[in-house]
């Protein structure tokens, strides 16, 4: 059996890799790795959701678990809801940003902390194993209907009580925060202009991925209506994305170091988590607080176990998926959207002027061939190399490829997980520097391709 969790669960196109008998085996997989007597099951708006949706849960009630149905509620929403319900487990139907077609499965620990590796693995030995339990027939479990966005949204309120009447223009891509974003920000005063808040699982409107391309008519309606912020989710609303009130769509890189270091200066300092990927801004406007920055592997469920780990105040990716461990350990989009105005607030700026605190680099990105029975030798024999032809390295990391941290920048090297490709990313202080750490790496990576074909 190949490997069935990525780094976000269980994900595939739907009735293709992901069909209902897989759901079902997932189910009672968990119900049994967990001893779950009691789990909760929520979806986006896929229209494969409601398929996988009654095959998962049939699974559970023949394990003898007890499901409460959370409906269609963004996945920040059903971790909240696993751990305050005293769940043993929650599962979310939701392939997250990816297109309509795709579907999948995220699990959840009781502590609202998804499944990471370890429990991954246990739950993929069961599936191949078929070690599943059945309960007798007077055993079965039952399922009832549960209010996990109101939960959601008491706990939202309790968080953040803002001051000013902000006007947000906010869209939900027709994904799973269709009542929970525009209903949360209203609640806390805000005016709410809505777009795009229908369900609907083909996505019409736009791609499920809020990225500038994207979110071209949300920037367009911010600036026509004169509004002050712009809110975009994905599908399942785990990721957040900004439009400042010029209409300028903001960049991850440095809307997550510019709420890190938020965070940091209200906690007094501490520990921000994000992976290997982001700006190294991250570390500059950490450093102006005090703080200290801790690398993962690609993957929110490394932020969020790092996070828990290192007992950081905050933590996030550079695509708009950031974590608020005091709440709960789930990347959360519309509690993102509501903390961002608060520090507006706090801070007596515009979303433009809080950004441009943050330092914007030179990044680099390059594609280089090479078979997939090589590229992940070749990336962990680069390691040697690379440090030789940069002695000034301040840094070293293999915790996912390879990484250098240099005095004006750095470089990340990858095999891709899905094509025949080492990945390049770097970056630089000013152009000059960006295009000098490429070249570099970009032929000690070709030089060790071609040793390996040989």
């Amino acid at each position: 059996m190949g490997k069935l969790f990525g780094s976000s669960g269980v994900r595939g196109l739907a009735n293709v890799d992901l069909t209902p008998m897989l759901a079902c085996k997932v189910g009672l997989a968990v119900a049994a790795y967990a001893n779950a007597k009691k789990v909760v099951v929520a979806r986006d708006t896929r229209v494969s959701g409601f398929m996988l949706q009654d095959a998962l849960v049939s699974a559970l009630l023949a394990s003898g678990s007890d499901v409460l149905l959370a409906g269609a509620v963004p996945t920040p929403t059903l971790a909240y809801a696993t751990r305050e319900l005293g769940a043993d487990a929650g599962f979310m139907l939701t392939a997250s940003h990816n297109p309509p077609q795709y579907n999948g499965i995220k699990v959840f620990r009781p502590d609202s902390l998804s499944y990471v590796d370890q429990d991954q693995n246990a739950v993929e030995q069961t599936v191949s194993s078929g070690a599943f339990r059945l309960a007798p027939w007077q055993n079965l479990g039952k399922a009832i209907h549960v209010d996990a966005a109101d939960l959601y949204l008491q706990m939202a309120f309790k968080a953040v009580k803002l001051q000013k009447r902000w006007h947000v223009v906010v869209d939900p891509g027709c994904g799973a925060a269709y009542n929970v974003g525009p209903s949360m920000l209203k609640a806390m005063g805000c005016k709410v202009t809505a777009l795009n808040a229908q369900p609907d699982g083909h996505f019409p409107a736009r791609k499920s991925e809020p990225n500038a391309e994207s979110l071209k008519d949300l920037s367009a309606v911010v600036k026509a209506l004169d509004a002050e912020v712009g809110v975009a989710f994905d599908g399942d609303a785990d990721r957040v994305a900004f439009i400042d009130e010029k209409g300028a769509f903001v960049n991850f890189d440095r809307s997550l170091a510019g709420y890190g270091a938020y965070a940091l200066k209200r906690s007094g300092g501490g520990t921000v988590v994000t992976n290997v990927e982001a700006s190294m801004c991250v570390e500059t406007m950490a450093g102006a607080q005090g703080g200290k920055v801790i690398r993962t592997r690609v993957g929110d469920i490394y932020i969020s176990e790092a996070i828990k780990q290192s007992d950081a105040v905050f933590g996030g990716e550079p695509c708009g998926a950031w974590v608020h461990p005091q709440l709960h350990f789930c990347p959360d989009g519309p509690l993102s959207a509501a903390l961002m105005l608060k520090a507006l607030e706090e801070e007596n700026k515009t979303l433009s002027q809080f950004i441009e605190e943050v330092p914007e680099y030179i990044t680099k990105r390059e594609n280089l061939s090479c078979k997939n029975e090589l590229k992940y030798k070749a990336v962990e024999a680069l390691g040697t190399l690379l440090k030789s032809a940069f002695p000034d390295y301040t840094d070293f990391s293999t915790v996912d490829g390879v990484r250098l941290a240099l005095k004006q920048g750095w470089l990340l090297v990858r095999a891709s997980g899905t094509e025949p490709l080492i990945r390049l990313t770097v970056e630089g202080e000013t152009e000059a520097v960006a295009n000098d750490i490429t070249r570099k790496a970009t032929e000690l990576i070709k030089k060790q391709v071609e040793a390996g074909l040989k």
